[in-house]
């Protein structure tokens, strides 16, 4: 089942469901019952690793000093068959081998590196000791939690722009929208540069009305309905009014929608936005404690 795991991992699909994951989970309550959002996009680099690990069941964390100790003797031995990470070369990748996803800490891969399978030209490591493969074990799923669990992937810094220059956007493209009360100690409302630099570029809309879509739809009848939308398709939309009442309104002809989102003009910044004006408005930004 690991095995299968792995493939959809490798496919990008699991930081949505991991991310939903732990959301449902910080949702239904802390201690006492009390309500605590957490989101994974604001875990640390450790919280996200776990919980990828747990929601993916990938099974148990490498031992990194075994991994360590591992290293050398994979290279000395099977480097030049598997590569230097095990992802294939003259011999087959391990990073999808269902005898390395079905190990956890070697029991299943000691005895296999020590008969080996010279069948398939792959010699047996009798000589070795069980300290020494359990090490190459370690080594081996150590390959695979890197690329495995995007959780434990690290930024790194990325406050390599000039704030003058980030500064100059920010007063050429964003302040025909904004005001300075907008960037008002924005730099100390995020963990990390990282989440400054994507709360800037593509702010999150959800628990804040301020941010949501908005629609004023006219009837064939002339009357209109104005409010927040909540659902909307090519065949119908519903709008929360002022009254808090959902209206649930098909678009048939005569129907006039006309939405409004607050985020439009973010959306079209980032069809123009170059790397280095991603880095300058950062830089900038990440002053404004």
């Amino acid at each position: 089942m690991r095995h299968r795991v792995f493939r959809a991992v490798v496919a990008g699909v699991f930081v949505v469901f991991a991310q939903f994951a732990f959301n449902q989970e910080a949702q239904n309550g802390g201690q006492e019952g009390a309500q605590q959002q957490v989101t994974y996009r604001n875990m640390t680099p450790e919280q996200r690793a776990a919980a990828t690990r747990a929601f993916l069941g990938l099974g148990a964390e490498p031992d990194k000093a075994a991994a360590a100790r591992g290293a050398p003797l994979f290279e000395q031995t099977c480097a030049f068959c598997h590569g230097p990470q095990g992802r294939g070369a003259t011999g087959s990748s391990l990073l999808t081998s269902d005898v390395v996803l079905g190990d956890d800490h070697g029991e299943h891969l000691v005895p296999f590196l020590k008969k080996g399978l010279p069948e398939k030209g792959m010699p047996a490591f009798a000589t070795m000791s069980d300290g020494e493969l359990k090490d190459i074990s370690e080594f081996v799923h150590l390959q695979v939690e890197e690329v495995a669990n995007r959780g434990t992937y690290r930024v790194l810094n990325i406050l390599v722009g000039s704030s003058t220059l980030g500064q100059n956007y920010v007063a050429a493209h964003c302040m025909s929208c904004h005001t300075t009360k907008t960037f008002a100690h924005i730099g100390s409302r995020f963990r990390s540069p990282e989440q400054l630099q994507r709360g800037w570029i593509w702010p999150v809309s959800s628990g804040d009305r301020s941010l949501a879509n908005t629609a004023s739809v006219k009837m064939p009848d002339g009357g209109e309905i104005s409010g927040l939308v909540t659902q909307v398709s090519d065949f119908r939309i519903t709008v929360v009014d002022g009254a808090g009442k959902a209206n649930l309104i098909d678009r048939r002809p005569g129907v006039e929608v006309r939405m409004k989102d607050p985020l439009a003009a973010h959306q079209e910044m980032i069809m123009t936005l170059t790397n280095a004006d991603m880095h300058n408005v950062t830089a900038y930004l990440d002053t404004l404690k």
